[in-house]
């Protein structure tokens, strides 16, 4: 199965995207924080207006995750999505979000994003990346250690209205 790394570019892009992210989003998060914290970090975070600002403000960079079964490229279909921005200052690429739709996970496309990443970054000549993520997200944990990932902090963020977001900081030092 071929994935590929589709950028985020054109207004058009920026709306599928958001289209696609409340759809993750509602499929996943409210078991694990609630309905309510869900509705409120897609408007914050993965809303159009979201994306666009954090694109044009805080050089944010988005690509859609593509999957091909068998030689037909007209069978791509997009799988999910992830993104981030560089942080020269630190030295590092912080990846911000990796969310596949729920019938795409457990088919190792999040391999295939630490590659796409450390690829970025051999290019880029930063040193390593990083991500936070939920404390209670057993499953990704493990799964980002598994893919050599640390964790270097716990942190908790308010992000307004009443909600906390409760995450450990991972990183993965980068080598070409």
């Amino acid at each position: 199965m071929a994935v590929t790394f589709k950028p985020v570019e054109t207004t058009e892009d920026q709306q599928l995207l958001a289209e696609l992210a409340a759809q993750i989003w509602f499929e996943y998060w409210p078991e694990h924080i609630g309905r309510a914290q869900t509705e409120y970090m897609v408007e914050q975070f993965q809303s159009f207006d979201a994306i666009t600002r954090d694109m044009a403000e805080h050089g944010y960079e988005y690509w859609f995750i593509c999957a091909q079964d068998g030689d037909d490229p007209d069978a791509e279909r997009i799988v999910g999505y992830t993104g981030g921005h560089p942080e020269p200052e630190t030295d590092r690429y912080f990846i911000s979000k990796i969310y596949l739709k729920s019938d795409e996970r457990g088919k190792h496309y999040a391999s295939r994003v630490f590659e796409f990443y450390t690829q970025l970054c051999i290019e880029r000549g930063f040193s390593a990346m990083y991500l936070t993520v939920n404390k209670y997200n057993e499953l990704a944990i493990r799964a980002y250690a598994g893919k050599g990932f640390e964790t270097i902090d716990s942190v908790e963020t308010d992000i307004g209205e009443g909600f906390i977001m409760d995450d450990f900081v991972m990183q993965k030092t980068v080598t070409a």
